[in-house]
């Protein structure tokens, strides 16, 4: 039997709507349960939603502020969360295996609520040219596609909302439906139909996409007159954006083995969110439903919690296991909460070592701002120091930092040594997490990272310069910026920049970045989407 000190009462795989209310019923009912998310910041689905104005008792809020708070509130019970990816899954016998791209773990009773992932149409084009005007976050690349026309793909509640969204920044909305009608709530649709930079085309598909370095023109047909037409801009060096949201795929590839599936591929349960295997649930999206919404999904999460702490129950009885009290939210750490300006004093008292800062302006508003904010930042605690230069006056720090554009800070240890870490931006928004991990792993202790990877990452032994372009509103870019600078802090023949796309328009313009986060690799081509640390060492094992 496992170590019983290294045993959780519930593992939740996946820190959607779903799983944040399982792990909200279960801390509350004193679980000792660990949540596992591959993605940094909690919220799924609903991170990505700009407002949310039917979840009952809230007249209106976001996605990112919903999220946010309901992971505070599972903490507050206690509820620990790792960033992680899992590889397996072992769910025979008493006591369930989760093995993860950080670490392996063990417990009583497993929900699996990791959700669905959008849903790609293969047309000609959209594989080659995501990133480079295809994208399926709005709320992430929407600024990309300021005064361009826009086309959203898609008749549901998704793509309604997402193209009332991306009238912030389109010149123009085109909606692709291959349906007579919208088939979301006529509320939304209505809206949808009577704002005036919105173009609803129905019983319409989109054929083809194409272009040189970005899009440049989009096929697209009436499924029943079959009558074909093509957009193109009406100033040939200008691109625009194709935006889909037709469904979703479960994610549950990895839970093939070990629990039954559908022929889609979802997780079937029965009334009380069990799967067919026992002391295993499954809520959410990852489940086969009629109704994809927050408020089913959160339902599940409860129903899902509270029968797993019943099983729980039981099974320690059965076992012998002793039920001991688990942390409070005043006993753990605070360092990977999501609600970080708050939480910034008592982390930085943390630090073993002092950090420094080292910031090299230019005479533009921006290194003016970035000056307020590096000296609002520091003024917090007395673990990290900070240096300003104007452009040409540290031939050293430039030389370490070779910078080819302003302004530019860098992260330096203790002695006085340049960690790899520097930013081309300032790090608010989602990437202040980012930011803080940074200093926490120069600072120490820093994160627990598997030691295999550890190995594999000092193994390189080659110059490697890692660009991430952001947008200080994409959900995804904080997890590739800190893997990219981990790795860095670790070899010192790597170098990782965070490089704010919207901020750095040559930047952008040189790689063709229309999506982010955007990986570049000693100045290659750009890759896009989501990277786990292991993914980014693989690909600069092959760079």
């Amino acid at each position: 039997m496992s170590d019983k000190k290294n045993l959780y009462d519930l593992i939740i795989i996946g820190a959607g709507s779903a799983g944040l209310t399982a792990g909200i019923y279960a801390g509350r009912a004193k679980l000792n349960t660990l949540i596992i998310d591959r993605e940094e910041k909690p919220g799924g689905q609903i991170r990505i939603t700009s407002e949310v104005v039917n979840y009952p008792g809230i007249i209106s809020t976001d996605g990112p502020t919903l999220s946010d708070t309901m992971k505070k509130q599972a903490e507050n019970f206690g509820v620990k969360f790792i960033n992680a990816a899992v590889d397996s899954v072992d769910f025979k016998g008493d006591i369930k295996k989760v093995v993860t791209n950080n670490g392996d773990f063990e417990a009583l009773s497993v929900i699996i609520a990791s959700g669905a992932t959008p849903r790609r149409l293969g047309f000609p084009g959209e594989e080659e040219y995501q990133g480079r005007g295809v994208g399926f976050c709005a709320t992430c690349d929407g600024e990309f596609f300021t005064g361009m026309d826009v086309f959203v793909i898609g008749a549901g509640f998704a793509a309604a909302e997402e193209s009332l969204f991306l009238t912030r920044f389109a010149k123009k909305v085109t909606i692709i439906a291959r349906e007579p009608e919208f088939t979301c709530s006529k509320t939304i649709a209505d809206k949808v139909k009577a704002h005036p930079k919105i173009e609803v085309k129905f019983n319409t598909e989109i054929v083809s996409a194409s272009g040189d370095s970005a899009l440049r023109s989009a096929k697209f047909i009436n499924n029943k007159t079959q009558e074909t037409w093509e957009y193109r801009p009406e100033n040939a060096d200008e691109s625009f954006g194709i935006f889909i949201f037709v469904g979703y795929i479960p994610i549950s590839e990895v839970f093939k083995e070990a629990v039954a599936l559908d022929k889609f591929g979802y997780i079937p349960t029965d009334e009380n969110m069990q799967t067919n295997v026992e002391g295993v649930y499954a809520a959410g999206d990852i489940r086969p439903k009629a109704l994809r919404q927050l408020v089913t999904a959160v339902s599940d999460g409860a129903i899902a919690a509270t029968n797993a702490e019943r099983y729980i129950e039981q099974k320690k009885e059965q076992l012998g296991i002793k039920t001991e009290e688990h942390e409070t939210s005043a006993e753990h750490s605070a360092l990977l909460d999501d609600d970080l300006k708050e939480q910034i004093k008592p982390v930085l008292e943390k630090f073993e070592n002092n950090v420094k800062l080292k910031a090299i302006l230019d005479e533009s508003d921006f290194s003016s701002e970035l000056k307020l904010f590096l000296e609002e930042f520091v003024s917090l605690g007395d673990k990290v120091s900070l240096e300003f230069y104007k452009k040409g006056d540290n031939s050293q720090a430039e030389s370490e930092i070779s910078p080819d554009r302003y302004p530019v800070f860098a992260i330096y240890d203790n002695d006085d040594t340049y960690t790899g870490v520097s930013y081309y931006g300032i790090p608010g928004g989602h990437e202040i997490n980012s930011f803080i991990i940074s200093l926490y792993n120069t600072a120490g202790p820093g994160q627990a990272v598997d030691e295999k990877i550890i190995e594999r990452i000092k193994g390189i032994d080659k110059d490697i310069r890692i660009q991430v372009a952001v947008s200080l509103s994409c959900t995804f870019c904080p997890q590739v910026v800190m893997a990219s600078q981990l790795i860095a802090i670790k070899n010192p023949k790597i170098k990782a920049e965070m490089i704010d796309a919207m901020k750095f328009n040559d930047f952008r313009t040189k790689h063709k970045i229309m999506s982010v986060p955007a990986v570049i690799i000693n100045d290659g081509e750009a890759s896009f989407g989501a990277k786990s640390l292991e993914q980014l060492v693989d690909m600069i094992d092959n760079a």
